[in-house]
């Protein structure tokens, strides 16, 4: 009998910790938990500029005149990158055929700012169809690239080949600077309803 009680208090405790480690029963993946977190915290985004694939700076974070729409990636990439850079280009269009383009910024920051100069983001925003106003290609400061992905929940690892495995999403930053929603990057009607609901 005491054993039968030891065993269901051992359960029981092992399924509050599951409970108190999934937020509720909600975050089963460490990807889940990062967009619950951002809807839960709103965090801050540090407050950088951007250097943009024109040359001109960019400020992130604090209050600006538009939501911003922001996906990490990295120039050279051959596989995701590419995809979410294809996913972006018709998110672009429809957050003009939705009326959004004076109320919203859409923003591709590469993660490798060493290798990826202002030609490198170039040709990669011209060859995804980035028009540097509603959409452009930028890189940090590589002093502030830490803050950014940790704020942003971005884990990248470099590769055997010069690459990086990385996560891939978009995240909806509102005009007061703060992270308020993280949706898959090829979801572009979840995206466009996290931008409604930040613009005012």
């Amino acid at each position: 009998m005491q054993a039968l009680a030891a065993s269901v208090a051992v359960v029981l405790a092992g399924l509050a910790v599951l409970w108190q480690a999934t937020d509720g029963g909600q975050a089963l993946t460490a990807e889940r938990a990062r967009r619950l977190t951002a809807l839960r915290d709103m965090p801050a985004v540090p407050e950088v500029v951007l250097e943009t694939m024109t040359g001109t700076p960019l400020p992130l974070g604090g209050p600006t005149k538009r939501a911003t729409l922001v996906e990490f990636i990295y120039t050279t990439c051959p596989t995701i990158c590419q995809a979410a850079g294809a996913e972006m280009a018709r998110l672009a269009d429809d957050v003009r055929a939705a009326g959004l383009d004076e109320s919203v910024r859409l923003v591709s920051i590469s993660f490798d700012p060493g290798r990826d100069d202002p030609d490198a983001l170039n040709a990669y925003g011209e060859g995804h169809g980035a028009d540097g106003a509603l959409w452009t290609v930028a890189r940090p400061d590589p002093d502030d690239l830490p803050a950014l992905l940790a704020t942003f929940g971005v884990v990248v690892i470099p590769d055997r080949w010069g690459g990086f495995t990385h996560n891939t999403a978009l995240h909806v930053v509102d005009a007061g600077g703060r992270l308020r929603a993280i949706v898959d990057y090829d979801d572009p009607a979840a995206a466009l309803t996290a931008l409604h609901g930040v613009v005012q």
